[in-house]
């Protein structure tokens, strides 16, 4: 019996067990050492970003970024149904009501010309969420956002690697985030970034993050704070990874374009790419052509030792989110039909072809 090929898997074969074990060696293993900073600076460095900011994970990173603009009950903030839970939770968190803007039908990012409608005098901010490594339109939504005096915040904890006329996503708005989860394109293992342009955020951000210790005393806390620091041991995992980031992207980018060929004779669509963009394809995904097809084709893929996933669920329909009759098309067709493939760097040319047989042998 063949090994169950995994959706996705972290390539650590480089120097993360020796950054590890120098952390190890030289007892910095919590919140303090050389490769928090040396991450920080790498990760600032690659994503084009003027201040980067380590912390636990990339929810925290949503969160932070959301307490350091302000937001906060009473305020209402614009964001895609179609995301991780984590996005619309972060919102969740500080107070503030989260509005569910629908998506693009080709690329599956926020749909710039649906934003007008949803304003209200609450409106505080939009959080825009590049899906599975495609910007969103982030020249429009930067003209948007000011124009009507509002916050813009880019989630890209899929979107590393990513960019937009040659701009990495994250340097468009006021504040962005990243994660580090075991499969993101860099890992490391539990992690997030926080960036932004403007150094009054940066302080803020590392004020929030560190307890709210005021800088030069000790022991004194002026503001509420939190515990979202990265560990040592995380950041010199992340040092590690990025010393690689150009060939995971590079291997990824090659693995799309392969299934795209392999599979373009078949009754399954992709994710479409906009003009003047860098898609990332953190997750290689397709769409069926019915819901009913999709679950067909994983229940095929699984019998064959093929794990896939199935693309987000729209939050405006879970539990805790549920309003009324919200109606949003092109979330709801996109999440029923659509499911994640095998796509991480270490895959090789055997596992490859199993997936892309497996799948033409359901259909043919």
């Amino acid at each position: 019996m063949q090994s169950m090929i995994p959706v996705y898997q972290p390539d650590l074969s480089g120097n993360e067990k020796k950054y590890v074990n120098e952390c190890l060696d030289t007892s910095w293993i919590s919140s303090k050492g050389r490769f928090v900073t040396e991450f920080e600076q790498c990760f600032s460095h690659f994503t084009q970003s003027k201040y980067a900011i380590s912390v636990a994970n990339g929810t925290v990173a949503l969160h932070l970024a959301l307490l350091a603009l302000g937001v906060g009950p009473g305020d209402e903030v614009i964001v895609p149904s179609f995301t991780y839970i984590a996005s619309v939770n972060a919102i969740q968190y500080v107070g503030a009501t989260p509005v569910f803007v629908d998506i693009e039908a080709g690329s599956w990012q926020i749909d710039v010309e649906l934003l007008a409608p949803l304003l209200t005098k609450n409106t505080r901010a939009i959080m825009a969420v590049h899906m599975y490594g495609h910007p969103c339109d982030m020249v429009l939504l930067q003209q948007f956002a000011r124009q009507n005096k509002l916050f813009l915040i880019e989630d890209c904890a899929e979107a590393f690697g990513a960019y937009l006329a040659g701009q990495h996503v994250g340097t468009f708005s006021d504040i962005a985030t990243y994660s580090f989860f075991g499969n993101k394109t860099v890992t490391t293992g539990e992690g997030g970034m926080v960036v932004t342009q403007q150094p009054e955020l940066e302080k803020k951000i590392r004020h929030l993050k560190g307890q709210g210790l005021m800088a030069g005393r000790e022991y004194w806390h002026d503001i509420v704070g939190y515990n979202y620091r990265m560990t040592n041991i995380c950041a010199a995992i992340g040092l590690a990874q990025l010393e690689r980031a150009e060939m995971f992207l590079s291997r990824k980018a090659d693995l799309a374009l392969y299934y795209q060929k392999q599979l373009a004779d078949l009754p399954l669509s992709f994710q479409q790419v906009k003009p003047n963009v860098t898609h990332s394809w953190w997750m290689f995904s397709v769409l069926a052509d019915t819901p009913e097809q999709r679950d067909d084709l994983r229940h095929h893929l699984t019998i064959e030792g093929i794990e896939t996933r199935p693309l987000f669920n729209p939050v405006h329909k879970m539990p805790m989110y549920a309003a009324g009759e919200l109606e949003l098309p092109v979330t709801d067709n996109i999440s029923c039909r659509g499911m994640n493939l095998p796509s991480w760097p270490g895959m090789s040319e055997s596992m490859l072809m199993r997936v892309i047989d497996a799948i033409r042998n359901f259909y043919l």
